[in-house]
C-alpha cells in the first residue's frame, strides 16, 4: 500500500515537473521569462523551461493595437474649450521594454496622448484646429513615437475622430455656415440668371439674324420672281402686239386687194362715204360735223380723184399699180424669232397658236361679203 502511494506521488511530481518545463506561446505573442526573478529571455512558440527556476513574467501581444480614448478637453489659442476624441494605433516591438520600462504602457499612451494633444491644440485657434486635422495628427504621431520608443512601442498613427466646440460656438458656426450657404446659393442663382439672360439674348440675336436672312432671301426671290414675271409679260405683250399688227396688216391687204379686184364705181364709193359719215359723228371728240352744200360737185370731185372716165363717160375706179417689192405681213424678220420662244410656257404656246390660227383665216375678196356694201347694179348699154 505504501508502495502504491509513493508511486502515485512520483507520477504527480513528474506531471508537475513536465508542466513546469514546457511553455507553448501562440503566434503574434511574446513571453518574458525570468529565472529566479531575473530576466533571462523572450520566447515565442514551443520552449522548454527549467522547472521551479524559470517562470513566465508576462505575455505581450505583438500585433498592432487600436486604442480609443474618451474625449479629452483642450483649450485653443483663442480661449475656447474643445472636446477631442482620439484614436491611437501602436504595436509592441520590444516586449522586454514594454514589461520593465513602464508599469502600464496602454495607460501611459493615453496620458501621453492627452498632454501632447493639449499642447498642440493650445498653439492653434479654433478655425485652425477645425481645418488642420492632418497637421495635428502628424504632430501627435511624431511626439508620441519619440516618447514611447523607450517603452518598446511603435506608434502607427493618431487620428482625431471628432472635435466638438462649445454649444454657443456650435450655434454661431451653424449660423455662419447657413449664411455662407445662403450666400453661395444667391451667388449661384445670380450666376444662373446671368447665364440664362446671356443665352436668351444670344438666342434672340440668332433668331433675329436668321429672320433677317430669311426676309432678305424672300425679298430677293420676290424681286427675282417679279422681274421674271415682268419680262415674261412684256415678251408676251410684245408678241401679241406684233401678231395683232400682223393680222390687221393682212386684213387690210386682203380688203384692198378685194376692192381693187371688184373695181367699184364712184357711186358705190360715194354711198359708202355717206354710210361712214354717221359713224364719224359718234366719236366723243366730234361735236359738230358739216355736209357740203354742193354735194354733187363734191361727189364729182371725189370720183375724179378715185376713178377715170370710160368710153361711156362714167368714172370708174382705177387701181394703182401694185409694187411687188414691198414687204408682206407674213415676211417676218429673223431677229424676232426669240419673241415667240414658248418652250417653257404651255399657256403662251396655246395663245400664240390660237392667234396664228385666227390670222390664217381666209379674207373674203367679194364686195358683197363686206358689211354695208350692196352688190353693184348691172350696167346698161
Amino acid at each position: 500500500m505504501e508502495v502504491l502511494i509513493v508511486a502515485v506521488v512520483i507520477i504527480l511530481l513528474a506531471v508537475v515537473v513536465l508542466a513546469k518545463s514546457v511553455a507553448l506561446i501562440p503566434q503574434a505573442e511574446a513571453a518574458v521569462i525570468e529565472r529566479f526573478g531575473k530576466y533571462t529571455r523572450t520566447i515565442s512558440g514551443l520552449n522548454f523551461l527549467v522547472p521551479f527556476a524559470d517562470r513566465i513574467r508576462a505575455r505581450v501581444d505583438t500585433r498592432e493595437q487600436v486604442v480609443s480614448f474618451p474625449p479629452q478637453s483642450a483649450i485653443t489659442k483663442d480661449n475656447l474649450r474643445l472636446m477631442i476624441d482620439t484614436v491611437v494605433y501602436f504595436r509592441v516591438t520590444e516586449p522586454r521594454a514594454a514589461v520593465y520600462g513602464i508599469n502600464n504602457y496602454i495607460g501611459g499612451v493615453e496620458q501621453l496622448t492627452t498632454t501632447t494633444l493639449r499642447n498642440v491644440v493650445g498653439g492653434m485657434t479654433l478655425e485652425e484646429t477645425l481645418t488642420s486635422r492632418d497637421v495635428i495628427n502628424q504632430q501627435l504621431s511624431g511626439a508620441l513615437d519619440e516618447k514611447t520608443s523607450g517603452w518598446g512601442l511603435k506608434i502607427g498613427g493618431v487620428e482625431l475622430r471628432s472635435i466638438d466646440p462649445p454649444p454657443s460656438v456650435q450655434e454661431s458656426m451653424e449660423k455662419q455656415m447657413k449664411a455662407d450657404r445662403e450666400k453661395r446659393a444667391m451667388i449661384l442663382t445670380a450666376e444662373g440668371h446671368r447665364e440664362s439672360a446671356i443665352r436668351t439674348a444670344e438666342g434672340e440675336k440668332q433668331r433675329q439674324i436668321l429672320q433677317a436672312e430669311g426676309a432678305k432671301q424672300a425679298a430677293i426671290l420676290d424681286a427675282e420672281g417679279e422681274r421674271q414675271s415682268s419680262i415674261l409679260r412684256a415678251q408676251g405683250e410684245r408678241a401679241a402686239s406684233y401678231l395683232r399688227a400682223q393680222g390687221e396688216a393682212k386684213a387690210i391687204e386682203k380688203t384692198f386687194a378685194a376692192i381693187k379686184k371688184g373695181r367699184p364705181t364712184p357711186e358705190l364709193l360715194a354711198y359708202r362715204y355717206l354710210q361712214t359719215l354717221p359713224e364719224m359723228a359718234k366719236g366723243d371728240a366730234n361735236k359738230v360735223w358739216v355736209v357740203p352744200s354742193d354735194y354733187n360737185a363734191a361727189l364729182q370731185g371725189f370720183a375724179k380723184h378715185l376713178g377715170a372716165p370710160g368710153d361711156d363717160g362714167v368714172f370708174r375706179f382705177e387701181p394703182s399699180p401694185v409694187e411687188d417689192d414691198l414687204p408682206r405681213p407674213e415676211d417676218d424678220p429673223g431677229d424676232i424669232e426669240d419673241w415667240f420662244d414658248i418652250k417653257t410656257d404651255p399657256a403662251i404656246t396655246a395663245a400664240v397658236q390660237a392667234a396664228e390660227a385666227e390670222a390664217q383665216k381666209p379674207v373674203s375678196t367679194s364686195l358683197t361679203d363686206l358689211p354695208g356694201i350692196a352688190p353693184p347694179s348691172p350696167e346698161k348699154d
